[in-house]
């Protein structure tokens, strides 16, 4: 009589033990201490390799640290397709995950579905572009920003490309998605380093951080200022597209050209004298960096969730190893 009071307890347990574990997505608060949590990544393009270099950064990280915590990678196709971001935001609410870390594809257009995700529960931690303070406001949503100061990394690597000039040469910029805040911060990184240093920008145009678009628009503005001493991209991918353009104009010896991200593409470019100067963000680390911050408030709710600043590091052929 005792062995089949005993199994029936046995087999009563197994069977609440298996409902419970078939539905760990009934709350995003659900998260008890036999559950690991669940952080999404929501990155932009995955087919700009600095946002391919953080997801493997951040698989790296969690593969390290298995026990700690389950990662969901996510990302768009385009810079430019905001719905599939907010989309994302969605379907990771609905996948009942504790905490979601965002590189958004715009600073406003993305935080009322972060907003909604936020009154479900869910720890949100904004990474490499910020999200626009004033709409935080308006939403009143607090939303830690943990990245570089992109406007410093732009100088650092304008004043790399001034000691290069003289003043009152003429440069062009390639500027990412302009509703972006780092898109805005480096412009005006740019801008500064110009005006210090006495040197004309003679135009700039957003490029939507996309090569194949750097290379059409840095073409025609090539031929519209020939006498132009340099072009300046917010990113690397468009610096490669000003690379490009630069050698079907014939002036891929004489035209000097800086990036920001230093993706392993650029490399090259910097080696052989192709490109004069990036920015290094540390990639890899980037998503890492916004992963910690909130696995810290997943342990401890009533913590302040505050903003990290994050290194960026000018890089020349000089700085990188050989």
């Amino acid at each position: 009589m005792k062995k089949l009071i005993v199994g029936l307890l046995l087999t009563l347990v197994s069977i609440g033990g298996c409902g419970e574990n078939a539905s760990p997505d009934n709350s995003a608060n659900n998260n008890g201490s036999d559950q690991k949590p669940k952080v999404a990544l929501i990155m932009k393009s995955l087919a700009n390799e600095f946002f391919s270099t953080m997801a493997n950064g951040a698989e790296q990280h969690q593969s390290e640290n298995a026990a700690q915590y389950d990662l969901i990678v996510n990302g768009i196709k385009d810079e430019r397709d905001l719905s599939r971001q907010v989309a994302l935001v969605e379907e990771m609410v609905s996948a009942g995950v504790q905490a979601i870390v965002i590189a958004p594809a715009d600073s406003k257009a993305l935080v009322p579905a972060l907003r909604r995700a936020s009154e479900a529960g869910i720890i949100v931690v904004n990474i490499d572009n910020r999200l626009d303070r004033n709409i935080l406001a308006q939403e009143n949503l607090t939303i830690p920003f943990v990245g570089p100061d992109n406007k410093a990394g732009a100088q650092k690597v304008g004043k790399a490309l001034a000691e290069k000039l003289k003043k009152g040469d003429g440069v062009l910029i390639l500027e990412g998605i302009r509703t972006s805040f780092n898109a805005q911060q480096r412009r005006e990184g740019f801008q500064q380093a110009m005006d210090q240093a006495g040197i004309t920008i003679i135009d700039s145009q957003s490029a939507d951080w996309e090569m194949s678009t750097a290379n059409t628009i840095a073409a025609a503005m090539l031929s519209e200022h020939p006498d132009a001493k340099a072009i300046l991209a917010a990113n690397d991918s468009m610096a490669l597209g000003a690379l490009s353009a630069a050698k079907s104009a014939g002036r891929e010896k004489d035209l000097l050209i800086v990036g920001f991200d230093n993706i392993s593409a650029i490399q090259q470019a910097l080696n052989d004298g192709r490109v004069l100067a990036t920015a290094d963000q540390h990639g890899d680390q980037l998503a890492v960096f916004g992963i910690e911050a909130a696995l810290k408030l997943i342990a401890d709710p009533e913590s302040t969730a505050e903003d990290v600043e994050t290194p960026v590091d000018l890089i020349t052929a000089e700085s990188l190893p050989q």
